[in-house]
């Protein structure tokens, strides 16, 4: 009682912390947790005081808390009980050796004890004899020959009756002979029915006979051959006996010596794998099972008992597992066979958790031993995916195809084949890759349960990065730019030429990402690895937990493909920006110079944003057709094209030096080109809805950056520019002028379009101002 209550007074400062944090209403319980603390706690006199102070909703909370608590303290059990479990086994065999032990120095002392009293018995005989010899005398003249007694006659037969049933080997009959001549040799003690001497005799007999029975039933017990019930009425007998330590032990290496004997057979046979794992583990579960199972029958739950036989069954688990493994994990594992090698663990699983209805839980067991062999089929499994992609990647034209099984589809009527079709349109090596991982979760089955679940999405992960980087190196100038990319100096990729390929690479990581790999990673939920009641009532703690862990790789996954973004939009921002001999097309000479000319200028956005716009255009009809049902990403991609050349222009030192410290200051027709040119990218984002809040504020704080560099030559700013509606119909007037009819099937423009005649015109007035 002691210690229960000083367990609640552990265990109160814990819980009252819980109730503080989970529900408010519970907070005045905080201050009066020291009760728990104290000796003389009374639990059924605090909750009847508190009851009386406490309506339904806080008694409910109150269960709902204590509820808790007792799963809180059951858990700490748990983890205690496991963490010093060996511990305690061998603390509790040896507490059993010593009973034992104990025992033998008992029936030792007794003996013992029973010789001295019968020596003292013999000298007090003769003393007595010496002072009463007249009536000795007189007794022998009356009767020479006396006779033996009933008690005298039977203690000198009993011993060969004994030799007699234990040479028929009539064990039961033995027994209660031998426990029949205990209690006549007490009763003769107490009686004085027997002389000393006979009385030692007897009890020499008895012991020695007790012996030999225990021999032959231990002998029995171990023969190979000897049947079941043969064995437990043999155990059974043996503990009769007093011998109980020597008889379990026996019990239990009678059960391994059968098995063992069983298993010659299948170890001379050379066929290993699923087969061999599953009879193999049929031996040894069931052996030890039915050795559980003769141990509560005949022992019953015993501590030192129980002890011994989670320690034995454990030691036999042990030694199956690392069979297990040098027989068939160990060359799966090294091979990369995750199925087969997933399918043994299934396997003994499936046969060990049979275990658990004798209260045997050594499913951890082989799970700790069976978990390398795992993890290198894991690796092994993960490094073909990167591989096989690895070598595709070199050969990919980076055109999106929908895969075979689709496309064969695609001839029946239903919205079945249409539902897929843009799911699953990708170019080769990304076909590849997610039906590599579509394989690859099809193996995990047991991986959750081992707590491979985690390990699991970071090698995925680190698969799909190693994607993500050949990705970016297939970009065009990349070996110019990035030739020192970590872990892709040895890798050939093919280069992707045209716009459409390259966005094509954006299609299959954005696919994989944010569809593909998720679902493929679901089969990692408890939902799919539910086995038995425990996993369920497991399941749905295991799903919260699960959430965070896969929201989180889910996000890793997507930083990756914004690594991709970035280069893409880098890469096309420096090709507008630069030509092929690396001079800018966007300087401030293109606007200082415009008030040097004395023609007037015609009023048209300047070439590379023409061009930008164009290229959005572009991109965004040939996305339409890459990202059906996932139009928000195409957005965001324009969006941030959009953006980093705009950004590029605001962080152009260069530039903004030339503007705001030249040698020439910026006229008012340049001034005007300029704001003509950002007011011309905030109307066209607008109306293709990628004009994002920081690309506003970085175009804003652009123009204001120039209308002050132009009011430090002491002119007005707002003098010179026209009202913003000018700038408006311009900019629209420009718009529908540049549509995207003018687009051919290749993504070239028509020579003979609007826009390449607003180009040139364009080009043509900005030279006439002497831009060039």
């Amino acid at each position: 009682m002691a210690s229960a209550k000083s367990s609640r007074s552990r265990a109160a400062p814990s819980g009252g912390s819980s109730m503080g944090i989970a529900k408010d209403a519970t907070t005045k319980f905080e201050e009066n947790l020291h009760v728990f603390k104290s000796d003389n706690f009374d639990a059924d006199a605090y909750v009847q005081s508190k009851c009386h102070s406490l309506n339904e909703k806080e008694i409910r909370q109150l269960c709902s808390h204590l509820v808790d608590l007792k799963r809180a303290s059951a858990e700490e059990m748990r983890k205690s009980v496991y963490a010093n479990y060996t511990a305690f086994i061998r603390t509790s065999k040896e507490i059993s050796d010593l009973e034992g032990e104990l025992s033998s120095m008992r029936n030792l002392l007794s003996t013992q004890a029973t010789l001295v009293h019968s020596l003292a018995d013999g000298v007090r005989i003769e003393s007595l004899s010496e002072a009463s010899d007249d009536q000795a005398a007189i007794g022998l003249s009356k009767n020479e020959v006396t006779e033996p007694s009933e008690v005298e006659k039977w203690s000198m037969e009993f011993p060969d009756y004994l030799d007699v049933l234990l040479a028929e080997r009539r064990i039961e009959e033995a027994l209660s002979n031998l426990d029949e001549g205990e209690k006549i040799l007490s009763e003769a003690k107490e009686k004085n029915t027997l002389t000393p001497s006979v009385l030692l005799s007897l009890q020499t007999a008895i012991s020695q006979r007790r012996q030999k029975l225990a021999d032959q039933l231990a002998e029995a017990a171990c023969h190979p051959s000897i049947r079941s019930s043969e064995l437990r009425a043999a155990i059974s007998a043996l503990k009769r006996l007093g011998d109980s330590p020597r008889a379990h032990s026996l019990l239990l290496n009678a059960h391994y010596q059968r098995y063992q004997h069983n298993m010659q057979g299948l170890r001379s046979s050379s066929t290993y794998g699923s087969a061999y794992t599953a009879t193999l583990s049929q031996h040894v579960f069931s052996a030890i099972a039915q050795a559980a199972s003769d141990s509560l029958a005949i022992f019953g739950q015993e501590t030192a008992y129980s002890s011994e036989l989670v320690t034995w069954a454990t030691k036999q688990t042990e030694a199956f597992a690392f069979l297990i493994k040098k027989r068939a994990l160990s060359s799966f594992a090294a091979a990369g066979g995750l199925r087969s090698a997933a399918e043994c663990v299934q396997i003994t699983l499936a046969h060990c958790s049979l275990l658990e209805a004798h209260g045997l839980a050594l499913s951890p067991v082989l799970l700790k031993l069976f978990r390398p062999s795992i993890e290198q089929a894991l690796d092994a499994n993960l490094k073909r995916i990167e591989e096989s992609t690895t070598a595709l990647a070199a050969a990919d034209d980076w055109e999106l195809t929908y895969p075979p099984s689709t496309m064969r589809l695609s001839g029946r009527t239903g919205s079945l084949a249409g539902t897929m079709a843009y799911q699953y349109k990708l170019s080769s090596s990304a076909h590849r890759f997610s039906n590599m991982v579509q394989d690859f979760f099809e193996d995990v089955g047991p991986l959750l349960s081992m707590q491979l679940g985690g390990k699991t999405l970071d090698g995925l992960f680190q698969v799909f990065d190693s994607y993500v980087n050949l990705l970016i190196k297939a970009l065009p100038g990349f070996m110019e730019e990035e030739a020192n990319f970590e872990g892709l100096g040895s890798k050939i990729v093919r280069t992707s030429e045209t716009e459409s390929q390259q966005i094509s690479l954006l299609a299959n990581a954005s696919l994989l990402a944010d569809e593909l790999l998720p679902r493929a990673a679901m089969k990692l939920s408890p939902l799919n690895q539910i086995g038995s009641k425990e996993d369920f009532r497991r399941l749905s703690r295991d799903r919260q937990n699960r959430n965070p862990e896969q929201r989180e790789w889910k996000r890793r996954l997507v930083n990756c493909v914004d690594r991709l973004k970035d280069s893409f939009c880098r890469h096309h921002a420096l090709e507008l920006i630069f030509t092929e001999e690396g001079d800018s097309c966007l300087t401030a000479d293109m606007y200082i110079n415009m008030d040097g000319n004395i023609d007037e200028p015609v009023w048209l956005p300047s070439p590379l944003f023409q061009e930008l716009y164009a290229k959005l255009n572009r991109m965004s009809s040939m996305m339409a057709d890459m990202f059906v049902g996932r139009e928000r990403f195409a957005t965001l991609l324009l969006m941030r094209l959009t953006e980093t050349v705009i950004l590029w222009l605001s962080e152009d030192k260069t530039f903004w030096d030339d503007i705001e410290e030249g040698p020439r200051p910026l006229g008012p027709h340049g001034l005007q080109q300029f704001c003509l040119d950002m007011k011309f990218v905030m109307s066209f984002a607008s109306q293709g809805r990628y004009l994002s809040r920081n690309l506003h504020r970085v175009v804003n704080d652009i123009i204001s950056k120039a209308l002050k560099a132009f009011a430090a030559t002491g002119l007005d700013p707002y003098h010179v520019l026209p009202e913003d509606d000018w700038f408006n119909e311009v900019c629209q007037d420009i718009i529908e002028r540049l549509k995207p009819k003018a687009v051919n099937a290749n993504g070239e423009r028509d020579p003979n379009s609007p826009t390449a005649s607003i180009s040139a015109q364009s080009a043509s007035s900005i030279r006439s101002h002497g831009s060039y």
